[in-house]
């Protein structure tokens, strides 16, 4: 069972930084697995922010495009998001997805906090 858990969320001010990182275990294939991370804001739908692809192709949300960087690590199974110049409507629940052989497996989240 593929099992994926997020980190990094917490409180910053506009302006700042912060790294997430999402962690997958149960899977020897893990370098086969398009990966992303998704946000949910209070009252809004899960939205696409950014994926990486097997070959580390990516790709971004308009709204972060110039301003986050996906990347991964396939050696010890970790995914990251940096999230520079943050704004308080990136203030959501940020999703970990992996994506393989048609199934999808997300983690539980971390909150991302952006203060004005």
């Amino acid at each position: 069972q593929v099992q994926l858990v997020e980190s990094g969320g917490g409180l910053v001010q506009a302006g700042g930084s912060l790294r997430l990182s999402c962690a997958a275990s149960g899977s020897t294939v893990f370098a086969l697995y398009t990966m992303g991370w998704y946000r949910q804001a209070p009252g809004k739908q899960r939205e696409l922010v950014a994926e990486i692809g097997r070959s580390s192709g990516t790709s971004y949300a308009d709204s972060v495009k110039g301003r986050f960087t996906i990347s991964r690590d396939n050696a010890i199974k970790m995914v990251h998001l940096q999230m520079n110049s943050l704004k308080p409507e990136d203030t959501a629940v940020y999703y970990c997805k992996g994506q393989f052989g048609g199934i999808l497996y997300w983690g539980k989240g971390t909150l991302v906090t952006v203060s004005s």
